[in-house]
């Protein structure tokens, strides 16, 4: 019967348009902790709704084309200045780098003056966030590896990521399930600690003691998505260093604008 019932949950999510292209082990996974605390399945289809809207949903406004999207940076790929343009017009369409915006020029510069050249970069719940790729200096022929819980985003961005001449590595991919592994010089985990956080509580630390990367860049809002930043730099700080005492890291702090960022060097 519990089978039966987890995976009429997840026909009922994925036939939703909305929830269509997300990681079926990701709505499992909640679907089945759902179906454990509530009343019906009905409660628990709802409740694994709203949990995958908090997770991703929120930070999408709008339905991307992403035909659209892929040809509008084609078209702009021979000029620089254009292609920066595209991307940037495009990470509007995702809250997360809309947010980083305002900063990204001295973002990627300040933070990847602290690193030797970078040839292999970890995209960990990356939204659109690749589409910053010509505002990070990296290695010639690096190779940039991306996972999001949105096949449809995940199959645009190695499209995209083609265009703006990096080696492309994407995958849809339940990182709290399931952490990837491959060794690499800088993993990004942008704004991505809290929400897994809502998820499961051990999942960051799974996640922290799971990736191989030389460095780790881990970001923080200084806002919430409804604008609120009382305390939230003080409460990410602390949690941040919580789960740094536990581990052998060196450490750099920098605090922009929109953003906190750390940035780890492994020992």
């Amino acid at each position: 019967m519990a089978d039966i019932q987890l995976d009429s949950l997840i026909t009922a999510v994925t036939n939703s348009p909305k929830y269509r292209y997300i990681s079926p082990d990701l709505i499992r996974r909640i679907g089945e902790r759902e179906l454990s605390v509530r009343h019906s399945p009905k409660e628990a289809i709802k409740a694994t709704k709203n949990k995958l809207h908090q997770i991703g949903g929120a930070y999408l406004d709008t339905k991307i084309d992403y035909a659209k999207a892929l040809r509008q940076l084609e078209d702009a790929a021979p000029s620089a200045i254009l292609l920066q343009s595209a991307c940037r017009d495009l990470m509007n369409l995702h809250a997360s780098t809309r947010e980083r915006l305002p900063i990204i020029d001295k973002f990627y510069d300040q933070i990847f003056a602290e690193m030797a050249p970078v040839r292999t970069v970890l995209d960990v719940a990356s939204g659109l966030n690749p589409l910053a790729i010509p505002w990070m200096p990296l290695a010639e022929n690096a190779v940039y590896y991306a996972c999001d819980i949105y096949a449809d985003m995940m199959n645009f961005l190695h499209d995209a990521m083609l265009v703006l001449g990096v080696e492309a590595r994407t995958e849809v991919r339940d990182v709290v399930g399931s952490p990837p592994t491959q060794p690499v010089d800088l993993a990004l985990i942008l704004k991505t600690l809290p929400v897994l956080e809502m998820v499961d509580k051990t999942a960051v630390s799974h996640l922290l003691d799971t990736i191989q990367a030389h460095h780790l860049l881990i970001t923080f809002p200084v806002r919430s998505l409804g604008g609120r930043s009382k305390g939230m730099i003080d409460n990410y700080t602390s949690q941040f260093n919580n789960w740094a005492a536990a581990r052998k890291w060196q450490i750099k702090s920098f605090t922009f604008a929109t953003e906190l960022a750390f940035l780890v060097t492994n020992k």
